[in-house]
């Protein structure tokens, strides 16, 4: 995709192209600090991607060379009242976006400059997560007193272990692209100023394929990980939620397959091989048992 310059004064700019949805943190003066009105707006941003039935796959990324510095602290330095923080810290939603809930599409996080603290957790957020190779990731807010709320402390320890994940959390330390990528904390290492061009070519890869199935496997790891109550329960569930939808699609994709359509790895720009009149009455034939 083309780099674009951005002008308007938005701090939540979101583009459309093809079925992807780049949505754009827009406060570069402050390195895409988050205070609590641009989260309340880039939780509404995410949520109508989510309602959007024509949007597949988001790209979450910084504008200006940063991707997120984390919560504005000059926000919360301005508070005069403690009631009026824990209002901030008490949203429903979280404070940095909607990091207290499950994202129902998939959100892939392109990852420039600095993303730092609650930056961090937003990226944690993500289903996935693109690096440029001069990035820097971490917990800084560890330096200013100032907690993890936003998934944090949740979230990373599912995606790298316990043991790392407090390294990371208890001495608030700088990682570099080369080990996050070695520990499992993000998905591909990128050269300086392709993060947002790969992260929608990553995006691209997903959305290419049918995605109520993306979305019912989906949903069955997130749920095995951190909501089944045993090994049985993820079973189950993965199992209970196929629905017919989701079995005639899978139908269809078994009928392009015997055409020999997407044995190479993709179904775009292959021609369907005509059928002789013998495997169509197969095929007819089995369908009806």
């Amino acid at each position: 995709m083309a780099n674009k310059s951005h002008t308007t004064d938005e701090p939540i700019v979101v583009e459309k192209e093809n079925n992807i949805t780049l949505i754009g943190i827009n406060r570069p003066k402050v390195r895409n600090a988050i205070d609590s009105l641009t989260g309340r707006i880039l939780s509404a941003a995410i949520a109508d991607f989510e309602n959007d039935p024509k949007a597949d796959v988001g790209v979450l990324h910084g504008i200006g060379g940063s991707f997120c510095s984390g919560y504005d602290l000059s926000e919360l330095a301005g508070q005069q009242e403690p009631q009026q923080a824990l209002s901030i810290v008490h949203h429903p939603d979280g404070v940095m976006g909607p990091t207290r809930r499950m994202i129902r599409k998939p959100l892939v996080c392109a990852i420039t400059g600095y993303c730092v603290a609650g930056g961090l957790e937003l990226a944690l957020m993500c289903d996935l997560r693109v690096m440029e190779e001069n990035a820097v990731l971490g917990f800084y807010n560890r330096r200013f007193g100032v907690p993890l709320i936003d998934g944090g402390t949740v979230r990373l320890p599912a995606l790298i272990g316990l043991s790392r994940a407090l390294d990371l959390i208890l001495t608030g330390r700088s990682v570099t692209a080369k080990e996050a990528l070695e520990i499992g904390l993000v998905n591909r290492v990128v050269a300086v100023g392709a993060g947002l061009g790969q992260a929608y070519n990553l995006a691209m890869s997903i959305a290419k394929y049918p995605q109520l199935c993306i979305r019912h496997d989906r949903d069955a790891a997130y749920y095995g990980m951190f909501s089944a109550k045993s090994f049985e329960d993820a079973l189950e569930r993965e199992a209970t939620n196929v629905t017919v939808e989701l079995l005639q699609g899978a139908k269809a994709g078994a009928d392009k397959f015997r055409q020999g359509i997407g044995r190479g790895g993709s179904f775009s720009g292959i021609k369907e091989r005509k059928l002789a009149d013998w495997e169509r009455a197969e095929m007819t034939h089995e369908s009806k048992l």
